[in-house]
């Protein structure tokens, strides 16, 4: 029955207790919305689409810019001066958009990355640049993302990447996901210096660096997390990418790349 019959029905003279009509229409709206969220959320997971920027809070962020047209065509996309995972001459580079707090970006940690690091970046056939995307309502986000800096700050990549799989690994994701408490924990766990690690994290020393990622994403139309852009590698450290959205399947990634690699 829709709502609107269902107001028609309680407002009828011959019901009784009118009197509760209104509050009862306001009821059953609120729950339709909430079961319309719901089921989106569903959709979302069972597609495994990505998670969108929009509406994602303030963090004092730079202003966006006019995202490009997603017309299919490979975008030109920096690796900026972030970390990389594999061997730097690779043929072809993958830049990763990501959220530590990101559902779909765990998921995409979890079921698709060990196979593509398997086989392309362990052979030296990839190289995997990851770049920050926190969205504004997972709380924790964008200073985990300092977190891995920090790490880096001490261990060079290496330490970066063992701190980046240390996030997504014991984070539940989503919402606040990981107790910031965890980050020096996880530091220590790696055995880095916990003392200049809380430092570094607590002066905000790589805020700069995660807001200038953010700013990069939205030139570059990376409108969620995750989104990927894989093409040949540069001397410049620019690609002209091909976009993939969301924690898509092996198959997808795998396509991608050895048509690259011909």
């Amino acid at each position: 029955m829709s709502v609107e019959k269902i107001k028609k029905v309680i407002s009828s003279p011959n019901q009784k207790h009118n009197s509760y009509a209104p509050a009862l229409v306001v009821l059953l709206i609120v729950a339709a919305f909430f079961l319309g969220s719901l089921w989106t959320e569903v959709k979302y997971l069972k597609n495994g689409v990505g998670q969108p920027v929009l509406g994602a809070g303030s963090r004092n962020t730079p202003p966006a810019q006019q995202a490009p047209e997603d017309s299919g065509a490979p975008v030109k996309v920096s690796v900026d001066d972030d970390p990389i995972l594999g061997d730097k001459k690779a043929k072809v580079t993958l830049i990763e958009f990501s959220d530590y707090e990101c559902p779909f970006c765990k998921k995409y940690f979890t079921d698709t990355y060990p196979q593509i690091k398997k086989d392309y970046i362990d052979t030296g056939k990839v190289k995997m640049v990851f770049r920050d995307l926190p969205l504004g309502f997972h709380q924790n986000a964008p200073k985990e993302a300092e977190a891995a800096e920090c790490a880096r700050k001490q261990g060079g990549d290496t330490a970066y990447f063992k701190y980046h799989d240390q996030i997504f690994t014991k984070t539940t994701s989503n919402g606040t996901g990981l107790a910031l408490d965890q980050l020096p924990v996880i530091a220590k766990e790696l055995g880095l210096n916990v003392s200049k690690f809380q430092q570094c994290l607590d002066s905000g020393e790589f805020k700069t660096e995660v807001d200038k990622d953010l700013a990069d994403a939205a030139k570059v139309g990376a409108s969620g997390t995750p989104t990927f852009f894989i093409g040949k590698s540069t001397s410049n450290g620019e690609i002209d990418g091909i976009k993939i959205v969301g924690a898509q399947p092996y198959s997808v990634f795998k396509a991608i790349i050895d048509e690259l690699l011909k």
